[in-house]
């Protein structure tokens, strides 16, 4: 295809804020987990694919297979407007600070 630019499945964008390899960076409403440390403003490459574990919040239970969404940096199972990151892939209980979650955005 002459169309076809790249999989996808790391994409480099420019760092809402500081970040380190790891956090979950969303950009509007574009989501991914970081792969190396970056500046406020500077380019940072992020993954959108694949199973990770996330900070979430900690007063929050998560099931296997419950949705899962990014509020203020954390993984949270409350939708509200907040922008999807994935699936719970492993019980988290309450209190807990993190959680598995796969990637689909």
């Amino acid at each position: 295809m002459k169309n076809y630019i790249q999989p996808g499945d790391t994409i480099t964008v420019i760092a809402p804020a500081n970040v380190t390899s790891g956090d979950i960076v969303e950009v509007g409403k574009l989501v991914g987990i970081a792969c190396t440390d970056a500046l406020s403003g500077a380019p940072v490459e992020i993954k959108t694919s694949g199973v990770f574990t996330v900070a979430k919040v900690s007063a929050q239970a998560w099931t296997v297979g419950a949705l899962v969404y990014v509020a203020s940096g954390e993984a949270t199972t409350t939708a509200s407007t907040n922008t999807p990151l994935g699936h719970a892939l492993a019980i988290a209980a309450n209190p807990s600070a993190t959680g598995v979650v796969r990637l689909s955005v």
